[in-house]
């Protein structure tokens, strides 16, 4: 630990975001080491070499940390994909886990039982600025109606709530628990296909730019990966059953 490249020698700090949420995190706290982040953050400070009581956790915004400059944390987890334009300004660790983008809408809408992402072209889609799922909106669906932008998924989760969209694009495991916990009549109408066919999207953990601790993140990982037992922690947080089906392009 001492030869570390730490923002405070002795002490894992760790950024999130404002608020949290479940199957990520649960309960809107970090430090529980409940849901999928918290249990891969734990994990990964346990293989290099820190106590629990050793990872501090703070707060920040999903665009603050993608901005350029220093950072006042050791790295930042809150579900960030890892894409060539964001990787110029910051680094990333090596994947955590492979995500699916989802659409979530109402099960009397009339946009379940979509077969196309053509079938979306008339849908009100929303998603948090800054996000793939946003990105994935604009240039993939193209829908008639311009996407409505929100600060952060929670404002977007009230706006579908509220009924001013028709729909919500967000990641797999975050439209299971949307589905079975916070919205009444929602259903998962589909997942997305890949983007133009390419590889996988890859969550990573945020570093500022020319970090030194990247690669002792990555061998972590690389460990915990090797020895199942990130894919544990997907088993217990974001596995769920159900036939989702897969919209084509």
């Amino acid at each position: 630990i001492d030869e570390l490249d730490l923002k405070v020698d002795g002490t894992l700090t760790v950024a999130t975001g404002e608020p949290v949420f479940p199957p990520w995190m649960i309960e809107d706290d970090p430090t529980n080491q409940q849901g999928f982040e918290s249990a891969v953050v734990y994990a990964v400070a346990e293989q290099m070499g820190f106590g629990a009581d050793d990872v501090a956790w703070v707060r920040t915004s999903f665009e603050e940390a993608i901005a350029p400059g220093p950072k006042d944390y050791d790295f930042n987890i809150q579900q960030y994909s890892i894409t060539p334009e964001r990787d110029e300004i910051v680094d990333f660790s090596e994947g955590y886990y492979i995500a699916e983008q989802a659409v979530i809408a109402n099960v009397d809408s009339g946009f379940n039982g979509s077969s196309s992402i053509a079938d979306l072209k008339d849908a009100v889609l929303g998603a948090a600025i800054g996000t793939i799922s946003l990105d994935y909106i604009e240039d993939v669906i193209e829908p008639n109606t311009a996407p409505p932008v929100f600060d952060d998924s929670s404002a977007a989760a009230a706006a579908y709530e509220a009924g001013q969209i028709d729909g919500l694009v967000v990641d797999l495991p975050t439209a299971f628990f949307l589905t079975a916990v916070q919205f009444e009549d929602a259903a998962i109408i589909g997942v997305l296909p890949r983007v133009d066919g390419g590889d996988p999207e890859e969550l990573g953990m945020l570093f500022e730019d020319g970090s030194g601790l990247v690669e002792c993140v990555n061998q972590a990982l690389r460990t915990l990966h090797g020895n199942g037992a990130i894919e544990a922690i997907e088993d217990e947080w974001l596995t769920d059953g159900g036939d989702i089906p897969s919209l084509t392009r």
